[in-house]
């Protein structure tokens, strides 16, 4: 009789948790074998992570780590839109902002999150479906190999509302796309596109997901060679300007979003893990995690510590801005606050009211 070495069982209500069979050579499904699929769901919020949805993402990683039948794991989301944006920022505004002793309890849980991702015992595959920003890009760095549909976008949002990215980007993105890349993306918070996310390391590989009259076309919004601006720079992996933009929206609105060969590209590498020997892997993928762990172990706390002291003042404003603020603004007005800052001016209920965003008939 086999033990059980889950923690407890788990009724998934806010992610789906899926076994699918794995497929040879010849794509038949193999008979005991199986890849499992962690599908974030909460589409409409673009993908975004609740605590219980934290919670559930931890446990069902350490199930499909324990599962003796399965060859690889598939993080994934529900959708087209987005793979995942991070954490709920509803929930963060309404229930964290202000109160530091309780987002020190969550960031633990999304601490725990990001470790069970590097702690797997089976390869970690991130299905990009969609956008991946913010804590999403962290947990999809966290993965062992990302697969990509060529409309998503990569990037970083923390500075811009209110955080730091130290939930992983911090300690990943180095790795990936070195320090110059990291700064930038870190900072700026100007998002890439899937062709210059691969380009930069940051992928394994990506697929087109636009069908224009029955047949896939690379995203049209993109040119991955290279082109002269008017001002004779060369510029690659970057959409042109004027009536070629224009013209690229018309073929992507024209067609529509099919993530087939996603999936084809997907299965395709669950399938060439398979047929490895799973000692073998196990221990050559846990031998370049440490160059992730070295980081992400040594940081995770201390980061921990610093993001729920910013619940009192940036992160409070930040996070209830984007809450709050009509669609057209969910920023604060950093000149606003760095002039009050400037002056000496306390983290009080008058600066939060002078640098929110005021509510189009305000």
């Amino acid at each position: 009789m086999l033990k059980d070495h889950n923690i407890t069982k788990t009724q998934y209500k806010e992610i789906i948790f899926e076994k699918r069979p794995c497929e040879d050579k010849n794509n038949k499904p193999v008979d005991g074998l199986y890849n499992s699929w962690i599908i974030i769901n909460n589409p409409k919020q673009y993908n975004s992570y609740t605590t219980e949805a934290v919670k559930e993402i931890i446990l069902a990683f350490r199930e499909a780590s324990n599962d003796r039948s399965v060859v690889a794991v598939v993080f994934t989301a529900v959708g087209d839109k987005a793979f995942c944006t991070g954490g709920n920022t509803k929930e963060y505004a309404e229930y964290y902002a202000g109160n530091p002793q309780e987002y020190k309890q969550y960031m633990r849980l999304f601490n725990d999150m990001v470790s069970s991702i590097l702690m797997c015992d089976k390869p970690v595959i991130n299905r990009v479906n969609g956008m991946r920003i913010g804590g999403g890009q962290e947990i999809g760095m966290a993965c062992d190999f990302s697969v990509a549909q060529d409309l998503a976008r990569f990037g970083q949002a923390g500075p811009k509302h209110g955080s730091a990215p130290d939930g992983g980007s911090t300690d990943f993105l180095p790795l990936f796309v070195g320090i110059e890349q990291a700064f930038y993306s870190c900072t700026v918070c100007d998002p890439w596109s899937a062709h210059e996310a691969l380009r930069f390391g940051l992928l394994t590989q990506i697929v087109p997901s636009v069908k224009v009259d029955g047949n896939f076309i690379s995203n049209p919004m993109v040119y991955t060679d290279k082109w002269i601006n008017e001002k004779g720079e060369i510029i690659y992996g970057t959409s042109k300007q004027g009536d070629d933009k224009n013209k690229a929206k018309e073929i992507l609105e024209s067609g529509e979003v099919d993530l087939s060969l996603l999936d084809k590209a997907i299965e395709e590498l669950c399938t060439k893990l398979m047929y490895l020997m799973p000692n073998c892997l196990s221990k050559t993928i846990n031998s370049i995690r440490k160059k992730k762990l070295e980081h992400w172990d040594k940081n995770k706390e201390s980061n921990r510590e610093w993001l729920a002291l910013n619940m009192m003042t940036e992160g409070r404003a930040g996070f209830r801005a984007f809450n709050e603020g009509p669609k057209n603004n969910r920023e604060v007005d950093f000149i606003q606050l760095r002039k009050m800052l400037s002056d000496g001016h306390p983290w009080d209920n008058e600066l939060l009211n002078k640098i929110l965003p005021k509510q189009n008939n305000e």
